[in-house]
């Protein structure tokens, strides 16, 4: 059963609690819950104190990252993973399984699965579903907070996986990789603020809005829908591809849905559109709101 979980990107609820009621969370199967919502309208943290699957530890992304950068969630250094990690019962033989309590059933898990695959982890699956549909299938949950035994984790960048508004800058004239941005249609034109930005894009980006992927339910839709999706928006999944945002996080379900189809080399723009937005020339930036006012 584990070796299977370990091949792929997704795993599912059903198997999740049949390794939870068999007493397998523990050094080699670690739960990571890397829910993040605006402040004003959740509390990750104290949700997860209240109710989090059986054996699970909190990832909490605020703390997780480059506290030094002026944009958000932006990757931390390796070491900075490595400790964090370690300090949750991750080592490197560790198959770790991250969720979210997103109401959409899955929004900062693939997140959490990039980063631990940007710093050199593979055995790493999102729960297929998230939280929601995890309590809505009637698995166990529990106030109990676990204390791992602290591990050590080495972690090391893979660069390929990276992207950095150098390269993003580069490539709007080489066109050495395809660029999908992972936000609303509106945010992507420039019709609509994307939380308090002016927006539009990159040029030569291609707009596949991250719920795309994932049915109603919340959880990933099957892997013809996805390629048929790459398909209408002309994206080859054959040549070099990387994804942006708005801060690097809906990205990496690009990066997820890619992988499901084989493509495991997605690189993600972290700074993505709130970098993009300070440091690149204006007319680097496409918006139809900027057309329209001219």
């Amino acid at each position: 059963m584990a070796s299977q979980a370990l091949s792929r990107p997704l795993v599912t609820a059903k198997w999740l609690s049949e390794a939870v009621r068999a007493g397998r969370i523990g050094p080699s199967l670690r739960v990571l819950d890397a829910s993040w919502y605006p402040p004003q309208e959740r509390n990750a943290r104290q949700e997860f104190k209240e109710r989090h699957i059986p054996g699970a530890s909190f990832f909490d992304i605020e703390v997780c990252r480059d506290q030094s950068s002026p944009y958000d969630f932006m990757l931390p250094s390796a070491s900075h993973f490595a400790d964090y990690v370690g300090r949750l019962g991750v080592s490197n033989s560790t198959h770790v399984v991250v969720y979210d309590g997103d109401e959409l059933g899955t929004f900062y898990a693939p997140r959490a699965w990039w980063m631990f695959r940007v710093f050199g982890h593979k055995e790493v699956s999102v729960l297929n579903g998230g939280f929601k549909n995890w309590v809505k299938e009637g698995h166990p949950v529990t106030a109990e907070v676990s204390q791992p035994t602290q591990a050590v984790f080495k972690a090391k960048l893979n660069a390929g996986l990276l992207k950095t508004f150098e390269e993003m800058i580069q490539n709007v004239g080489s066109l050495q990789f395809q660029v999908v941005d992972s936000r609303p249609e509106g945010r992507f034109r420039g019709t609509e603020l994307d939380q308090g930005l002016e927006s539009g894009h990159i040029p030569g980006a291609v707009n596949i809005p991250f719920r795309s992927f994932l049915t109603e339910s919340g959880h990933e839709k099957s892997i013809e829908e996805i390629q048929e999706i790459f398909r209408e928006k002309k994206v080859d999944l054959s040549k070099p591809l990387a994804a942006t945002c708005r801060k690097g996080v809906t990205a990496c379900h690009i990066a997820l849905a890619a992988f499901l189809c084989g493509k495991r080399d997605v690189a993600i723009y972290d700074g993505s559109w709130s970098e993009w937005f300070h440091r690149a020339p204006p007319h680097y930036k496409v918006s139809e709101m900027k057309r329209s006012k001219a």
